[in-house]
């Protein structure tokens, strides 16, 4: 669990921690859109927790902007990753990477929705669990330029982040201790997060 010590360094007070924690931060998140197995909105969440118990909005603003900023960016390297993909005859490893986490069904559904809905879609996406990969190569199988992307995706990411943030703050809210918000906080998202596949599991089963 080294991730939630660096986040939890990202918002103490020690002007040197944060130097150091705030692009600890950035770069965990960026990461984590670039290769969707970190836990990213746990981060968040985590960071949130730390930032709450701070006696200055400032750390709040900062996660936010950190988070945001940082979602933004991997998403757009990946999706133009990906297009540089779809242009190649071979194909890249970041395309089959992005491929391999939208079964069939999922992109037949985001396929749909992208093409009635438009930008809506991706703003959706990024607040459903496993729903980000699946818009995104539907955007690219659509074949929407980098920038129209990049457009519908910064209110994405701006909701991401907020939305992440508010569960931080929650979990903040409801302990004197920063580490209890943080374990609450981790609860809370890793039981969003796999909630949609257990109801698509039960929902087979019956």
């Amino acid at each position: 669990m080294t991730w939630l010590a660096d986040v939890s360094r990202a918002v103490t007070p020690g002007p040197t921690q944060q130097v150091m924690g705030y692009p600890s931060l950035f770069l965990l998140v960026l990461v984590g859109a670039l290769v969707p197995v970190v836990p990213t909105g746990a981060l968040v969440s985590s960071a949130a927790v730390v930032a709450f118990h701070q006696t200055t909005p400032f750390p709040l603003a900062l996660v936010f902007v950190t988070a945001s900023l940082a979602a933004f960016l991997g998403d757009a390297a990946l999706y133009w990753l990906g297009r540089r993909g779809m242009r190649s005859k071979n194909g890249s490893r970041w395309l089959e990477a992005i491929r391999s986490r939208a079964p069939e069904e999922r992109l037949a559904q985001a396929r749909g929705k992208l093409a009635e809905h438009g930008v809506a879609v991706l703003v959706l996406s990024r607040l459903v669990p496993a729903g980000r990969i699946p818009v995104m190569l539907a955007c690219l199988m659509a074949e929407w330029p980098l920038r129209r992307f990049a457009r519908g995706n910064l209110p994405a990411c701006l909701a991401w982040a907020a939305t992440y943030q508010v569960i931080g703050i929650v979990g903040g809210s409801l302990f004197a201790e920063p580490w209890e918000g943080v374990v609450v906080a981790v609860v809370l998202t890793v039981v969003i997060s796999a909630a949609p596949g257990v109801w698509r599991r039960v929902r087979a089963a019956g």
